[in-house]
């Protein structure tokens, strides 16, 4: 059957349609340019009418005649006036204009791409949220991710960085395994490069996932704002603790929330153990607390592994002896075993015969040992006792007799610390890169962050006796000896540093810019108080 062609004016009209819509489209763009104005005022007019009305129903009805005599009263005085009537048009058109104005649409809710991310990690955590049996399951293929998505929020590049979901009273939540599942889960899913923090209530069966600010490296080491007892390891996050202390930072000061650990007769957490990686600064830790127990009391420290990272306190005013030998450190910690035996009988004595303590039992004494697992494997070739059985006295007795202990070690040498130490330093920090296993196997307990990608020096997790772990990052306290260190540092910790003390007992002032060669020949040639001497005084 042939085809009939079709009429001449449906054939032939549809170029002349298409040029007539363009036209109309063209004057009705042309018409709204030309009326915006009123279309403005027009819409301030109806929109103060509409809070005309809204105002004059919630008036109550003994207080509206008083309302509409003043209204007319000043009706008739605008009306009375010069150029009252003009002016007030003037006014109410400038007012409409304003109420009128278009404002950019307030977001309410997700958008395209935002709602594709919900969705995504709703139908992610299906299947460890699930079960077949459930009648009404919360999480479903398919199902209303709003209603287990109670809270979220987004940064300018779409990602997540807060959310608020809702699991089913079922899921496994007291299990460290099926948490540490759900978060590696939302981590990978909500973006890697980010540090989340995760936060459980077992309660109310929800979870809280928030992204959390890099901890500020630009803290340098200065003088805190603390009471004798008090040692600020770090700082962390504003929300963690409940103290801030004023810091210079920069050219600028302000309030940075630090991890206080309090040492002394009534601490309970009185020694420390510092764990970490090669360069994560467990030095740079133990610089920052020798300079901050010079302040009140005296120091000795034992280095193990012999690199010289605490010369720059060789010689110092409170510095009793710096070791780096084997028999130097078997002396040292024998003459501090002593010591907190004399301490301890010193106050006894003290107690029985009703009379204050002594002052010089009064002044804290710290030990600082780093590495010593160095120093037990040198004692174990050399047939001489582990260094690590000096310090049974010290961490047992210690907190009664003014007694401070600080151990730093590296993970691959941590089944060489010994039961004493183990058992007797209660408050852990732990730095560098390290897993979630490792963390745990320091501080006895898992972090509720996932690992930073990027892990400067002196970066980690603290956590003091059964408090919560916090993420922790050291002030910049760098060997002012060492050519690596920039000027600015260098000089914050050469200000913190007591004056020498010179063989007749007198201090001298320490040099502006000091040449670590130079720095290494006076340190050699000069007279420093050893262990022997200390025990022959003993």
């Amino acid at each position: 059957m042939a085809r009939r062609p079709l009429p001449r004016i449906l054939s032939s009209g549809s170029a002349s349609i298409t040029r007539s819509r363009e036209f109309a489209r063209a004057a009705a763009d042309n018409a709204t340019d030309v009326l915006h104005p009123l279309i403005r005022v027009t819409r301030g007019l109806r929109l103060l009418a509409g809070a005309g009305r809204r105002k004059w129903a919630a008036t109550p009805k003994e207080r509206r005649g008083p309302t509409l005599f003043l209204g007319a009263a000043c009706v008739l005085v605008v009306a009375l006036i010069p150029y009252g009537p003009l002016l007030a048009l003037a006014t109410v058109m400038g007012a409409a204009a304003w109420k009128g104005r278009e404002r950019t649409p307030v977001k309410t809710g997700p958008d395209k791409t935002e709602t594709g991310r919900l969705r995504g990690l709703y139908e992610a955590l299906v299947p460890y949220f699930s079960v077949a049996d459930d009648p009404s399951p919360l999480f479903a293929h398919g199902g209303d991710w709003e209603k287990a998505f109670s809270g979220y929020e987004f940064d300018g590049d779409g990602r997540v960085t807060r959310l608020k979901v809702a699991y089913p009273a079922y899921f496994t939540d007291g299990e460290a395994a099926s948490r540490i599942r759900i978060e590696q889960l939302l981590h990978a899913k909500s973006g890697r490069g980010r540090e989340y923090h995760f936060a459980w209530d077992e309660e109310a069966n929800q979870l809280v996932m928030s992204v959390l600010d890099a901890l500020p490296t630009s803290i340098a080491a200065q003088r805190f704002v603390t009471t004798p007892g008090e040692t600020v390891l770090g700082f962390t996050d504003d929300d963690a603790v409940q103290r801030k202390v004023p810091v210079t930072d920069g050219d600028t000061t302000r309030d940075a929330p630090p991890v206080v650990w309090r040492t002394g007769a009534r601490s309970t957490e009185p020694h420390l153990l510092i764990v970490g990686q090669p360069g994560s600064g467990t030095s740079t830790l133990m610089r920052s607390i020798a300079l901050q127990a010079l302040q009140h009391g005296d120091i000795l420290i034992i280095e193990g592994s012999g690199t010289g990272e605490y010369a720059c306190l060789t010689g110092r005013t409170g510095v009793l002896t710096v070791e780096c030998g084997l028999a130097g450190a078997l002396a040292t910690l024998e003459w501090a075993a002593h010591e907190t035996e004399r301490r301890l009988i010193a106050a006894n004595r003290a107690r029985q015969a009703g009379h204050p303590p002594p002052e010089d039992i009064k002044r804290p004494l710290w030990i600082l040992l780093d590495r010593p697992s160095v120093l037990g494997h040198l004692a174990a070739v050399d047939g001489r006792p582990d260094p690590q059985e000096l310090l049974q006295v010290p961490l047992r007795h210690g907190r009664a007799a003014n007694v401070t202990v600080v151990t730093t070690d590296q993970f691959d040498s941590l089944d060489t610390l010994g039961e004493t130490v183990r058992t007797h330093t209660r408050a852990r920090v732990v730095l560098g890169p390290c897993a979630r296993d490792q963390v745990e196997s320091v501080l006895g307990l898992e972090p509720h962050t996932t690992p930073p990608p990027d892990v400067p020096p002196g970066r980690g997790y603290a956590r003091l006796g059964t408090g919560p772990v916090l993420r922790l990052q050291v002030p910049a306290t760098p060997d002012p000896y060492d050519d690596a260190t920039s000027e600015a540092h260098r000089q914050a910790v050469l200000d913190l540093l007591p004056a020498r003390q010179t063989a007749v007992g007198t201090t001298a002032a320490e040099p502006t810019i000091p040449d670590p060669l130079a720095a290494e020949t006076a340190l050699t040639a000069e007279h420093v108080l050893t262990a022997e001497q200390l025990t022959l005084s003993e």
